[in-house]
């Protein structure tokens, strides 16, 4: 017998299970059958109930890894097909499909995610792997934003509709809209690298060209509205179709080329230049010169230099001329 003051443990009564061997690849099999519905959008028929259940399972019996690549793999291989749809359109049905394609994946991955939120909340948190949703936008951007070809000709449609709205064309906004969207939806560092990076160097091309063919051809007021308009248009753009952090880089961008780069020849510029100006008495250009000016590094200080030389001649000319002078400090008669 046991002696006095002897503790009795009372094991819990484990009643074994006995799994069937094939229970995960039967279960894989119902799930990854309803996930294939799913993206048909034939889910009316399924009982997401009994799909929680099956993946619920599947995990309790340490499944996960086979439930998780599954999945995985399952949307890959949705995706390529994906892929090559959106590949095969041209032109502005290639936005339209990559746009439609896109709102039917967020879609049906949302519905995946809560068949297997249970796996969400337990495997994926214990393993630091990606949530379904955030693996269905990772998927996403890998197999069809970053697909080359599909890339390549994202790139060039979107810069396509910005030059031909920056050339006075009315374009589909909203379009330009949902597929920015998209980008800022697969994390603001693909929007940047995927679409802002080319749209910034591509702004850099175009004004650097337009700035030089106008100037040319213009005086400097004409230069200044021109500049003070496409400044207002950027700002617009951005309003209409990109994101705010787009703002002000791309306002950087425009006035680098139209102001940096020009100010000297436009206020040297004869006949029209900030002396001419100042002359004349041309007010409400010396504003805008002024409020063009002050918007980049250097721009007052080079319109104080050149008033400046500009005073101190005018100065000069007065000294060495005495009729001048008396002429300066003659009143003016009455009319």
């Amino acid at each position: 017998g046991r002696g006095r003051g002897s503790t009795f443990k009372i094991e819990p009564f484990k009643h074994p299970i006995a799994l069937d061997p094939n229970y995960a690849g039967k279960t894989w099999c119902i799930l990854e059958s309803a996930i294939r519905e799913i993206h048909n959008q034939n889910a009316s028929g399924l009982s997401f109930e009994e799909l929680y259940r099956n993946a619920y399972n599947m995990v309790l019996h340490k499944f996960g890894d086979k439930l998780y690549n599954g999945v995985a793999g399952a949307l890959r291989s949705h995706l390529a097909g994906v892929a090559a749809r959106i590949e095969a359109a041209q032109g502005l049905p290639f936005l339209k499909e990559l746009k439609s394609c896109w709102d039917d994946h967020n879609k049906s991955t949302q519905m995946i995610r809560d068949i297997l939120m249970y796996m969400d909340r337990t495997y994926v948190t214990q393993q630091h792997k990606a949530p379904v949703f955030q693996l269905g936008l990772d998927l996403w951007r890998e197999q069809v934003v970053r697909q080359p070809q599909i890339h390549q000709r994202l790139l060039a449609i979107l810069g396509d509709m910005v030059s031909r709205e920056r050339a006075g064309e009315i374009v589909d906004r909203a379009l330009l809209r949902a597929t920015t969207q998209m980008l800022m939806d697969l994390g603001k560092p693909t929007y940047e690298e995927d679409f802002e990076r080319h749209f910034l160097a591509t702004a850099a091309d175009f004004y650097a060209k337009e700035a030089q063919e106008v100037i040319a051809s213009s005086n400097a007021p004409e230069y200044m509205l021109k500049a003070e308009r496409r400044l207002a248009e950027e700002v617009e753009r951005v309003k209409n179709y990109l994101d705010e952090s787009t703002e002000p880089k791309i306002t950087r961008v425009a006035e680098h080329e139209l102001i940096t780069v020009q100010m000297k020849a436009l206020v040297e510029m004869e006949g029209s230049g900030l002396v001419p100006l100042l002359m004349d008495d041309k007010y409400e250009d010396l504003g805008r010169m002024y409020s063009l000016f002050r918007r980049v590094d250097d721009g007052l200080a080079l319109l104080r230099s050149v008033m400046g030389s500009h005073i101190k001649e005018e100065g000069r000319a007065l000294v060495n001329d005495p009729e001048k002078v008396s002429a300066a400090a003659a009143p003016t008669p009455r009319p």
